[in-house]
């Protein structure tokens, strides 16, 4: 599960991509930096974590980790192959979600693409190019699904109906992420388009160091305008963060912190906020060897999680002895836990929520 990083050159893309992975992606004063995607795997930040670190005293900690790629910048024509833009589009459409930078700082000594700052512009610059590239994909597919609908195939009368739908949305410039499912059917067909329009965004409103902890009024403008879009929007200082990441202190970087007025830095938020939006959640592990993290979906049965692990504990998997993550803490050992009539026993159907402390019982 990826989530990748988009926006017109010299937004600050690389910048953050830097600041969230260490990988040191080339960032420079001029568009198309990036070329070839850079891959990034980030740890998710949890203080869960770090309190059964505390509690149970393990040899190592594995956190959970999400991956993060840093596109190439887009311009004007890029669905028609403009600038990179066949080779962007190709890599946002691998990605299961987008991380949207804006630029929302004045600043005469960074260039702008277009000349002048103005994120609303911005977005919908992006937005177009998307949205044509997945016109020319709804077109081509609605020209054989009518054809077969015609001869009363009733698979290709539901999914013209939907084509037609997302084709009118984006016809009026707007993303095919604005079009509900009405059913199950509909559900399966958005997800096997891969349309990219279709994809959950964040907005990452990129501001100065001045406004790092209220946003500004470029960040407000960018709030009013995606309201209707069911889409998060964060406010990030992307290179007061790269100067945070560079301290070698954790005092220092604490010091730092308060002094702008933020609790945690910026880009802790944007892991989070990215594992979410990947539709992932968390699970975990504790034994004195390991405390680890496991990344599952949203919605994963007990035997899914376990495949995790390994694929034996799935195809062989008995049962999962389970223990909420606040009754682990409150009671703060496993022993006390099972004293207390605490540890639950779930069969193939418990559907495992965030935060689960787990043992899985199989056999191959």
């Amino acid at each position: 599960m990826k989530a990748g990083i988009v926006g017109l050159p010299n937004v600050g893309k690389s910048t953050l991509f830097n600041c969230l992975s260490n990988a040191k992606a080339q960032s420079a004063n001029f568009p198309f930096c990036t070329i070839e995607p850079n891959i990034g795997v980030v740890n998710v930040p949890d203080p869960r974590l770090e309190k059964l670190e505390e509690l149970v005293n393990p040899e190592k900690v594995l956190p959970a980790t999400v991956e993060i790629v840093d596109i190439a910048g887009l311009v004007k024509g890029a669905s028609k192959g403009e600038g990179l833009g066949n080779q962007f589009l190709g890599n946002i459409r691998e990605c299961n979600a987008i991380l949207h930078v804006l630029r929302c700082f004045d600043n005469d000594n960074i260039v702008h693409v277009d000349g002048n700052v103005n994120p609303i512009r911005d977005k919908e610059t992006i937005d177009i190019e998307l949205q044509l590239k997945d016109l020319e994909t709804v077109e081509k597919r609605l020209e054989k699904t009518k054809k077969a609908a015609k001869t009363g195939n009733k698979e290709a009368q539901v999914e013209t109906s939907l084509l037609e739908r997302i084709h009118t949305a984006l016809l009026e410039g707007k993303s095919a992420r604005t079009i509900e499912a009405q059913n199950q059917d509909e559900e399966e067909l958005l997800q096997a388009f891969q349309l990219i329009t279709a994809k959950p965004v964040l907005y990452v409103c990129n501001v100065d160091e001045s406004a790092a902890a209220t946003g500004n009024d470029y960040v407000e403008k960018v709030k009013e305008l995606v309201k209707d879009e069911n889409a998060e929007v964060l406010v990030l200082a992307v290179g007061t963060e790269a100067d945070i990441t560079e301290l070698e202190s954790y005092e220092e970087r604490q010091m730092f912190l308060e002094d702008l007025g933020l609790d945690e830095p910026g880009v802790s938020k944007l892991i989070r906020s990215a594992y979410k939006l990947l539709n992932l959640q968390t699970y975990f592990t504790a034994g004195v060897k390991e405390v680890r993290a496991w990344t599952i979906n949203v919605g994963d049965t007990a035997p899914q999680a376990a495949g995790v692990i390994h694929t034996d504990f799935e195809k062989g998997f008995i049962r999962a002895e389970v223990i909420a993550y606040d009754d682990y803490v409150h009671y703060g050992s496993e022993g006390k836990v099972k004293e207390a009539g605490k540890l639950r026993v779930e069969g193939k159907e418990y559907i495992v929520k965030d935060g689960d402390v787990m043992h899985f019982r199989f056999n191959v």
